[in-house]
């Protein structure tokens, strides 16, 4: 057996010690260093040598060999590279040590914890595997209606695409899938430009949803495709946002205030050849900036009388979709021409029902509303849209408490309750923060099917969400059991008994603060436009009376919101000096 024996000048004690370490019995030891055998078991019980542990053992023996070389005075060769290895040796024990009081894999192999060093390779976003992007694209041919197909085909040979549309017939649903498509295929950028950036990001979330389909996170705004392919989401602040160059889809343009402005910027996005435009929207006003640009009559300004085009704007013609003189393909789709393609979303006679006819043409079937006989009319109301996310800094519509601890007042007006009958209209409104500010909408609401105990639990809803001090409601009706249930958990709500002379103070003071530009709401926020619109002045019954009306009959209630927000506004006096504080308006 070899054996490394310590030189007879150390302290036979620690000479003991080590040799127990190597595995030699008591008697042995003691006859090795000519000591008594009860000598070395008294060292042995004394000093504990039994007590230290593997790594202790290693730890003694290697010092002692260290401490040896180094202070030999003549070294050779094999003597360095022993001093080398004991080094790296004692090395290894102390990160063993390490580990034992608690370390982790780091302290034992330190590659571990360099492998985390210098800069990482960040892990690609928005990826799409060739099997994803045909498993999309299967999934978007076979979700298309047939009018929809119309679209993709006009695409893919038209420059320009100019779409007149129904509303909800899946237009904005099916661009974005359209526009996904495009930039995994061609690489092409998107450029998504809509009334508010609110109204923008309708598009953004179709398409996370649609990537979704594939079990693809699509993330970043803009959003960065491998290929390069950008897709821009903007609201009308893109009028100074002249760099971005793609595909643009513009939609509900026949609501954005200076449409014929902000076009200039936005055609000059998509200049190029290869580039893309699509503008779709539900009709507006004929007094609308955009009127002109669906008519032609803006191709026509400053041509020569032999250049200009006379284009046929009738369903007949254009219901097909059609290729115009100027370089526009053009199609109107109305809810029946929908259904007729495929569309199984709506029931026909249900809508006749819920709307007037003036309305059904107007929402459904495309036809331009003259707002010459509104008491609101577009042009004052276009006045009033903003981009909420880009102007209202102390407004989060997705925070638990939007607008803070800031005082809003609501408005509301009840439906009837029944599942045929007309919507129910909510508004939450910021007042003026100095007399003679801005009033905001802050949020609107249409609820159908509810009864007075859900309309009311509806209110109470969103009195835990703001800071309500005030609510106005219309009692008449379904409004009287809505009114005593807001009254148990709000008693200061202000009760709206309805004649022609409250409907008459209630439109003079929405006027009032319309007309000098002390409204505001997200121009995305079309309904609340079109609730406006659709208030017209009448006589009462007798025909001796003036008053106001908007189609408020079983049939119809599509000014609900424009009441709710009159009924949030009359809380301003006509003076707009302080507040009313009676509890019921009845003017006879």
């Amino acid at each position: 057996m070899n054996t490394t024996l310590t030189p007879a000048d150390l302290d036979p004690r620690r000479q003991a010690m080590l040799l127990y370490f190597q595995g030699y019995r008591v008697a042995r030891i003691a006859e090795m260093l000519g000591e008594k055998v009860a000598t070395v078991h008294s060292w042995k019980k004394r000093d504990k040598w039994g007590d230290y542990g593997p790594l202790d053992q290693m730890q003694l023996t290697t010092a002692a060999r260290y401490c040896q070389l180094i202070m030999k005075e003549h070294k050779e060769g094999k003597d360095f590279k022993e001093i080398d290895l004991l080094a790296r040796q004692s090395e290894r024990h102390a990160r063993i040590g390490k580990f034992n009081n608690g370390g982790n894999e780091a302290d034992l192999n330190p590659n571990v914890a360099n492998r985390n060093k210098g800069p990482r390779r960040q892990p690609e976003k928005n990826v799409f595997t060739d099997e994803q992007i045909e498993k999309l694209e299967e999934i978007f041919h076979s979700s298309m209606f047939n009018y929809q197909r119309h679209w993709w085909e006009a695409g893919k040979t038209n420059r320009i695409r100019n779409l007149l549309k129904s509303r909800q017939i899946g237009a904005t649903f099916y661009f974005a899938r359209e526009a996904l498509i495009d930039a995994l295929l061609t690489g092409r950028n998107q450029i998504f430009l809509s009334a508010s950036k609110a109204q923008a990001h309708v598009f953004k979330q179709y398409i996370i949803d649609f990537a979704k389909e594939v079990e693809v996170e699509l993330k970043g705004d803009p959003m960065v495709l491998p290929n390069g392919a950008t897709l821009y989401f903007l609201g009308t602040n893109a009028r100074t946002a002249q760099s971005y160059h793609g595909n643009l889809y513009l939609d509900e343009y026949f609501w954005i205030p200076k449409f014929q402005e902000l076009r200039k910027v936005a055609s000059g996005m998509a200049i190029h050849k290869k580039w893309r435009q699509t503008y779709f929207s539900t009709p507006s006003s004929l007094t609308h900036s955009a009127y002109p640009f669906w008519s032609g009559a803006l191709f026509n300004r400053g041509r020569n009388k032999a250049d200009k085009v006379d284009i046929d704007l009738s369903h007949n013609n254009l219901a097909p979709g059609l290729l115009c003189a100027d370089g526009q393909y053009r199609q109107i789709v109305t809810v029946e021409d929908a259904v007729r393609g495929g569309c199984n979303l709506f029931d026909l006679d249900q809508l006749r029902m819920e709307y007037s006819p003036d309305e059904y043409q107007n929402l459904l079937m495309c036809e331009f509303v003259d707002d010459l006989a509104s008491v609101f009319p577009l042009s004052e109301l276009q006045a009033c849209m903003v981009d909420c996310w880009e102007v209202w800094t102390d407004f989060h519509a997705l925070a638990l408490r939007p607008f803070g601890w800031r005082e809003v007042w609501i408005g509301y007006d009840p439906a009837k309750g029944t599942q045929n009958g007309d919507s129910a209209g909510c508004v939450v409104v910021a007042p003026p923060a100095v007399p003679g500010g801005k009033f905001r909408i802050l949020e609107r609401h249409q609820w159908r099917g509810m009864d007075f105990r859900a309309q009311a639990d509806a209110i109470k809803k969103l009195t835990e969400q703001y800071n309500v001090t005030y609510i106005g409601i219309d009692s008449t009706g379904v409004g009287h059991g809505v009114y005593e249930n807001v009254k148990a958990f709000f008693p200061a709500v202000r009760e709206f008994v309805y004649n022609p002379n409250v409907k008459n103070a209630l439109v003079l003071k929405a006027y009032d603060i319309i007309s000098h530009r002390r409204l505001e709401f997200d121009a995305g926020h079309t309904d609340i436009a079109q609730s406006f619109m659709a208030i017209r002045r009448a006589t009462t019954a007798s025909g001796n009376r003036p008053t106001y009306e908007a189609s408020r009959s079983e049939e119809a209630s599509h000014a609900d919101l424009a009441w709710a927000t009159m009924h949030a506004l009359f809380n301003e006096p006509l003076q707009g000096e302080s507040a009313n504080t009676s509890n019921i308006v009845e003017i006879f």
